[in-house]
């Protein structure tokens, strides 16, 4: 069997509603809080190359609008991937993580579908 893991903070609504959904629904899975357990390259690289890095930038967050917009500005993927890598909560979530399948935010018919 396919682990599946969900990603994204204790705190945040969107993580709930897809935890509550995951329950609802019987499925497995382990939950990965990225503030307080992080995230690695690794992980980046794998959601990046299935999604695109684009999908990966909460650019409506707090933590992006603190960022300072030369950072923001001209961002590619490896720079948004070190942006990620040293501001975990910049991820926009959850991302759940279902073998190859990477689903990014909280979609129930996406959910359904892994």
């Amino acid at each position: 069997m396919t682990a599946t893991v969900l990603f994204g903070l204790a705190t945040c609504d969107s993580c709930r509603k897809a935890q509550r959904w995951l329950k609802d629904n019987q499925r497995d899975f382990s939950f990965h809080d990225v503030r307080r357990d992080g995230l690695t390259i690794q992980m980046l690289e794998r959601w990046a190359d299935a999604v695109g890095w684009e999908r990966l930038v909460n650019r409506k967050s707090l933590t992006w609008r603190k960022i300072p917009s030369l950072d923001r500005d001209n961002l590619d993927r490896n720079r948004a991937l070190a942006l990620l890598l040293e501001n975990p909560t910049l991820l926009k979530r959850p991302v759940l993580e279902i073998g190859a399948d990477v689903v990014v935010g909280f979609d129930a018919a996406a959910y359904a579908a892994c």
